[in-house]
């Protein structure tokens, strides 16, 4: 069976061709720095081919088509068409209360999940351009939405209620549902795999960092605390989003300014985050290359950014009454070692040792933490993909 799996982010989109049976891949790859400028890697696994192209990318409606311009080319393709693919697994990060699970896509769920564009205004008009994108391509292929909410539907009420009147909770569920579930679920999984220990015997800290970034408390196996919430703007700040602040500052500006609810959103959305502080980029590469180049802004955002981080694995540990170990993934968890550093470091009084030669070490599974650590420090490869596509052919298969 084929699998194709969209994963749109806010400025990425990863892609995999894949039997979720055998888990071979046929094709994958990534469209990054959507809106900025935009660059495609394709690689062909069976042949360890890898092509680059720079292609403009405005939206991902351009990053789509690219995709499937690559899964077909004559050069470095890997089907002659789109009728080889047997269904679409797309990640869509907020179902609301509307999805608890994954469900095969048809128009009520498209209508469903406009609806649930302001929860996710980053995410959601991604998600909804790349499945719109496939089916106008591959109309009579079956698609299936897996929402990143899922993972944490496991998080105790004390976890996920907010201190507001109660009735915003019971008639408009107005609450924490955290993200990138898919991501957490699968590294929380690989951990106890590479420590070899049941994964219910494990309190484990998964940091998945990228241009959007999340923290969950992950005990026994399940979900019991994360740092988004009611939408992906909470938590640790991001490439674009400002995550956790004072509400009171959206009525301060808002009166100084004159700014509507829509512009205010837009700013904390869009505007904030490392971006907002470096005055650089979204991109924590450029910040980390201005940073060494004197930039104090841009200095500041990643020593904000990785604060905001050490304190959340500090908070969590201490909800789970301790910690065996912590995860670094996605795209600044794998690669960036100095973040990874910056981050773990200072942790001893709770069990952390790093290893600074183990910690040099870019996308793949490792212990990066020394021997005689007693927290273990892992970097894992998120695999959300592989997830998406178990659950599309299940779906499918029904």
């Amino acid at each position: 069976m084929k699998v194709l799996v969209i994963n749109a982010g806010s400025s990425s989109l990863k892609y995999q061709l894949m039997d979720p049976d055998t888990e071979e891949v046929f094709a994958k790859g990534l469209c990054e720095r959507i809106g900025i400028d935009g660059r495609l890697t394709h690689k062909v696994p069976a042949t360890d081919g890898k092509y680059e192209f720079e292609i403009a990318m405005p939206t991902h409606a351009e990053a789509i088509q690219a995709v499937l311009d690559a899964l077909t080319s004559p050069e470095h393709g890997v089907i002659k068409s789109m009728d080889e693919i047997d269904a679409v697994g797309h990640r869509v990060v907020h179902g609301g209360e509307k999805f608890a699970c994954s469900v095969k896509i048809d128009q009520a769920v498209m209508d469903a999940l406009e609806e649930c564009i302001p929860l996710a205004p980053l995410h959601n008009p991604a998600n909804i351009t790349g499945i719109r994108a496939c089916q106008n391509v591959m109309p009579n292929v079956p698609m299936v939405g897996v929402f990143d909410t899922a993972f944490h539907q496991t998080m105790p009420a004390k976890s996920y209620i907010y201190a507001l009147p109660y009735e915003y909770y019971e008639n408009d569920k107005v609450r924490r549902y955290g993200f990138h579930g898919t991501s957490h679920k699968y590294v929380a999984g690989r951990a106890a795999a590479m420590l070899g220990c049941p994964i219910e015997e494990l309190k484990i800290i998964t940091c998945h960092l990228g241009n959007g970034s999340s923290v969950s408390a992950v005990d026994s196996g399940k979900s019991v605390d994360t740092s988004m919430g009611f939408t992906p703007l909470a938590g640790v700040p991001m490439g674009t989003r400002s995550g956790d602040l004072d509400a009171g500052i959206l009525e301060y500006l808002m009166n100084k300014y004159g700014y509507d609810m829509k512009k205010m959103m837009n700013v904390l959305n869009k505007e904030s985050g490392v971006l907002g502080i470096s005055g650089v980029s979204s991109d924590f590469r450029d910040i980390e290359t201005a940073a060494e180049q004197g930039n104090q802004r841009a200095a500041l955002a990643l020593e904000a950014f990785q604060y905001s981080v050490k304190k959340l694995v500090g908070a969590y540990a201490a909800a789970m009454g301790g910690v065996d170990a912590i995860v670094f993934t996605a795209g600044v968890g794998e690669n960036d070692g100095n973040t990874r550093m910056a981050i773990a470091s200072g942790l001893e009084f709770m069990g952390v040792k790093m290893d600074a030669q183990a910690n040099n070490v870019r996308g793949k599974e490792a212990v990066i933490s020394a021997a005689d650590s007693k927290v273990k420090v892992l970097l894992i490869p998120t695999n959300e993909e592989l997830m998406i596509a178990r659950d599309t052919a299940e779906i499918v298969g029904k």
